[in-house]
Order: structure tokens, then sequence, then C-alpha cells
């Protein structure tokens, strides 16, 4: 193939490179946030089975301010506009509302 073919073909695949990466990024957060959902789900249901002991509900609430700080960090990035701002403001409310009571509750660990 002469040099000037190999060179616009070249071309051609550098400049389809950023509409692969958005694509393959789309479908990874599309997983992400699928993924993400269900980590949420999860650490509720967690929440309604603690039981009330003070180092049980600690491990719980430990565990569950970090699930919120995960799944903030994958709302922060797939999500936009409205969606976004209103599923960042739950999590984020919850992570807060449970490291206060981590603070107050559980020695600050």
């Amino acid at each position: 193939m002469p040099m000037i073919f190999r060179l616009a073909a070249s071309f051609v695949v550098l400049a389809s490179l950023p509409e692969l990466a958005q694509a393959q990024n789309e479908a990874t957060c599309g997983r992400d946030v699928l993924v993400a959902q269900s980590m949420q789900r999860q650490a509720l249901e967690q929440l309604e089975q603690a039981d009330g002991d003070d180092a049980k509900n600690c491990r719980v609430w430990r565990r569950h301010v970090d699930t919120m700080r995960r799944v903030a960090s994958v709302y922060g990035r797939c999500l936009s506009g409205s969606e976004r701002a209103q599923r960042l403001a739950q999590v984020q409310g919850s992570d807060r509302e449970f490291s206060a009571a981590i603070k107050a509750q559980c020695g600050g660990r």
C-alpha cells in the first residue's frame, strides 16, 4: 500500500478514537450506574436489618458510608443534569447523616 494511503488510513483511525472512547465510556457508565444502584439498594437493606446492637450498628453504618461515597463517585462521573443533582444529593445526604451518627455513637472511628 502506498505511503499516502497508509497515512490517510491512520488519520481516519485517529479521528475516530474520541468517538470510540466516548462510546466505550457510555457503555461503562451504563453498567457502573446499574451496579451503583444495586449497591445503594443493598446498603439500605443492610440498614433495615441492623438490630440495635451498637457494635453491629457501627459496622453497618461505616459500610453504608463507604458505599454511599462509592455510589456518589459513579453518579458524579456518569450522570448529568437534574438526575445527577438529585441522586448525588440523596447519597451525599445519607453519607453526612451516617457519618455524624458514627462520630456521635461509635467513638468517631
